[in-house]
């Protein structure tokens, strides 16, 4: 029998972590924070675990929203043994020091929450196993007889990033974790050479309800992007582009230095700082090992200015430039967010969203916001928008055509829907059973098993 128990993640983007138990082998896949919220409440529901067996955690990539909660897990549950891609392991260390840094700050004394040193992150981060792409391991629970495997997949979204597969004697299941099919700037679209026929399929649906006719490709949007950008700069303004500072950072970097190289984007300052420029190192330290376009270019040599360096924001209207700071959704606190309420107000300069932005934060209200309106980002405090305002769709993601289409490439028995808001599991759904009407669907809902096989 295998069960599957959504414990976050499962009608929303955030705090993402599923529980398989196969055959008796209890399995996390993904242990992950919650974005928008804040302390006890950005963790996934441990406690339902308690009448489980949990013998291992396989963590797909190191976005905060699939790492960011595992050192509370394995308070929890000190014996589960953590699986991971040799780089996504190399980024876990930047991530959770920072990710444990922020909750912190937000608990502030929190009763009923303890915290890992720095010392015991970095013991947690030698203690994973990690295996590359396409190397099976294999999966013993302490109390199952049953011989798993699993195996990595390149998923194209982030360096590291995996598709997880578990196979047992007669059954595979395949977890996306978040997945791209096309290629970025420096990221190559997920390798699928070796994928086939599945029994179980976990899909990510972040995209499922924005027409894929209305995002374009990256190479289209590259061009309007750049196109929009020289605009802004030969007005003499600059351009915030919120970006995660895990993977829309680097590709975002990568691309502005290739189009100021080649001509087609005005030499400008470019701003950078903070976390994602560690995590650029990372990048440059793996770059001949892995999949990825660019392998001659270092990150770390394409000419940044540190934005956190730069107290007064009237600085930039006499050095315009790019500036790339997180948070990508522009998160209340963060240095993004803190940009914007300066930016919102000056008619010469822009916001660009290039991202993902959950309908809840402020990076929503943002994007969407039209010449004149009056937001209100805290409180009842209003800003008047003078500044441009533009969204472009530099996904990290597969759209939703393309998870249509790759679920009917693995024809699966069963399709259960993860990691997207509820109206984009609809569409997925829908399409889905409109194409394959024999599968079994579902859509996780969070603490509800889901009975998936004998």
């Amino acid at each position: 029998m295998i069960k599957f128990l959504p414990i976050g993640g499962a009608r929303e983007v955030g705090a993402n972590s599923y529980y398989l138990q196969i055959a008796g082998t209890g399995i996390l896949l993904d242990c992950g924070i919650h974005p928008r919220k804040k302390g006890l409440d950005s963790l996934p529901l441990f406690d339902l675990l308690e009448n489980y067996p949990l013998d291992f955690v396989i963590i797909s990539h190191a976005h905060q929203d699939h790492i960011g909660a595992l050192p509370f897990l394995i308070k929890k549950f000190p014996h589960v043994i953590i699986y991971t891609t040799p780089y996504t392991k190399e980024l876990v260390s930047v991530t959770l020091h920072n990710a444990v840094n922020i909750l912190k700050k937000e608990t502030n004394g929190e009763e009923n929450i303890s915290f890992f040193t720095h010392e015991e992150i970095d013991l947690l981060v030698r203690s994973i196993r990690d295996y590359d792409y396409n190397e099976e391991f294999e999966l013993r629970g302490l109390n199952s007889s049953a011989q798993l495997k699993g195996c990595f997949f390149d998923a194209g979204h982030i360096l590291g990033s995996a598709m997880v597969m578990i196979k047992t004697d007669d059954k595979k299941i395949l977890y996306t974790g978040d997945m791209n099919l096309s290629d970025q700037s420096i990221e190559i679209g997920a390798d699928l050479e070796a994928l086939n026929d599945v029994d179980f399929l976990i899909m990510e649906s972040t995209y499922g309800d924005t027409d894929t006719k209305l995002t374009g490709n990256w190479e289209s949007e590259r061009n309007r992007f750049i196109n929009e950008l020289n605009k802004i700069i030969s007005k003499g303004g600059s351009v915030l582009i919120p970006v995660f500072a895990l993977g829309k950072m680097q590709e975002m970097l990568m691309l502005i230095h290739e189009a100021i190289r080649s001509g087609k984007l005005t030499d400008a300052e470019v701003y950078t700082g903070g976390i994602g420029r560690e995590i650029s190192s990372i990048y440059d330290r793996f770059r001949y090992v892995v999949r990825r376009k660019n392998r001659d270019t270092e990150l770390k040599q394409i000419p940044q200015s540190n934005l956190y360096e730069i107290n007064d924001y009237n600085h930039y209207k006499k050095n315009p430039g790019y500036l790339l700071a997180s948070s990508g959704m522009m998160l209340e606190g963060t240095t993004s967010f803190q940009l914007a309420e300066f930016w919102l107000k000056q008619k010469d300069f822009a916001v660009f969203g290039v991202g993902y932005m959950d309908p809840a934060t402020p990076g929503y209200k943002i994007i969407n916001a039209k010449n004149n309106d009056a937001l209100k980002l805290r409180g009842d405090r209003e800003i008047n928008v003078e500044c441009e305002i533009n969204r472009f769709y530099f996904s990290a993601h597969a759209n939703r055509d393309s998870l249509i289409n790759f679920a009917k490439r693995l024809k699966p028995g069963a399709v259960i829907l993860v990691h997207g808001e509820e109206s984009a599991q609809n569409w997925i759904g829908y399409h889905l059973l409109e194409s394959q009407p024999g599968v079994k669907l579902f859509s996780a809902e969070l603490g509800k098993e889901i009975i998936v096989g004998d």
